[in-house]
């Protein structure tokens, strides 16, 4: 057995009355472990190779951190704790990075994205849908659906209210992973696996989904979906701040650059270089037709918008009179377009 994996954790969950797990929290989660560590945790895990999720008991969990309390003491404590737990635990092993074969794998993976430990589109989260159980997310936990009205009569029961506060296959972020350095004004708009970067503020309607995020620092005031990536600005003056939608999706990665301004319902479909700006209610696709103007406004060239991905200093606008999508640059538009070609 090689000692070399690419990522372990320990956790506690929860399963459903036929054993089926519907989430795990995993506090301290690990990239590229030690070889001491590993070699510490197969033999009483019965670890052998490949990816794994193992339960395991309480005593065997006072017996790893019998074992690793000299190697990562972080672990042996995080061990020392799960020894106590009345609800299941499972330890995840992850020989690779490969396709998802279980819900604890899945959470593990969501946990290394918010933990920062891998940013967005840097993990392969093949198959995570049918892995993540559809649950209601209460006041009591989670609860698999088809237990949850004999759970909200045993409540009221008791004289108890069991409040759901959303039923998805996605739990909150800050349910399993507060970031340090960071504002969020409402916790219920970024699900696990959103990646918030340091110095990042996430205003009210802001949102950030998994696989997503910010590297901070900025500001989110808008929708950050699947597969973006925003990059380090600053708040205020020329800060990164989004007002409007940010879309990826499928093996699509859309990073924004430093100190971009995509205004209020706006959004783009393609990557931004530096310093970029979207004037607010514009969308800009990859496909969007858009004219270059010089200097003086006159039109240069109109060139779809995905081949401005990626480039700095440009102003995306939409004419008032004609509603063409315009495009200005702290260069002549003309320098702009001979920089276009030489480029292809």
């Amino acid at each position: 057995m090689s000692n070399s994996l690419f990522s372990i954790a320990f956790g506690v969950g929860t399963q459903n009355r036929q054993g089926a797990w519907l989430e795990v929290f995993y506090p301290q989660p690990l990239l590229n472990p030690s070889a001491e560590l590993v070699a510490a945790v197969a033999p009483i895990l019965a670890y052998s190779e490949g990816n794994q999720a193992i339960t395991f008991t309480t005593a065997q969990a006072a017996q790893l951190a019998e074992a690793v309390k000299g190697i990562d003491p972080v672990q042996g404590k995080l061990l020392t704790r799960l020894a106590e737990s009345h609800k299941p635990l499972v330890a995840t092993l992850l020989a690779e990075d490969a396709q998802l074969t279980s819900t604890p794998e899945a959470y593990l993976k969501l946990h290394l994205l918010s933990h920062r430990l891998v940013k967005p589109h840097g993990l392969n989260l093949a198959g995570i849908f049918p892995l993540l159980p559809n649950v209601a997310w209460t006041s009591q936990g989670a609860i698999d659906l088809s237990e949850l009205t004999e759970m909200q009569l045993e409540a009221r029961l008791r004289g108890e209210l069991l409040e759901v506060f959303s039923v998805d296959k996605f739990p909150k972020m800050t349910d399993y992973v507060v970031p340090a350095g960071v504002r969020i004004a409402d916790a219920a708009r970024l699900r696990l696996g959103a990646y918030v970067g340091e110095g990042t503020t996430v205003m009210h309607e802001g949102f950030i989904n998994f696989n997503a995020g910010t590297e901070g620092p900025g500001m989110i005031e808008g929708r950050v979906s699947a597969g973006v990536f925003v990059g380090k600005g600053s708040d205020l003056g020329g800060g990164c701040s989004t007002m409007g939608t940010l879309s990826g999706g499928g093996n699509i990665v859309i990073k924004v650059g430093e100190g971009c301004l995509i205004g209020a319902n706006a959004g783009i479909g393609i990557p931004l270089g530096d310093r970029n700006t979207v004037e607010s209610g514009l969308y800009v696709t990859a496909g969007t037709k858009v004219a270059l103007l010089d200097e003086n406004n006159n039109l240069v060239k109109v060139v779809k918008a995905r081949e401005l991905a990626g480039q700095t200093d440009l102003l995306f606008r939409r004419n008032s009179e004609t509603g063409a999508v315009e495009c200005k640059t702290h260069k002549s538009a003309i320098e702009l377009n001979e920089a276009l070609h030489a480029h292809n």
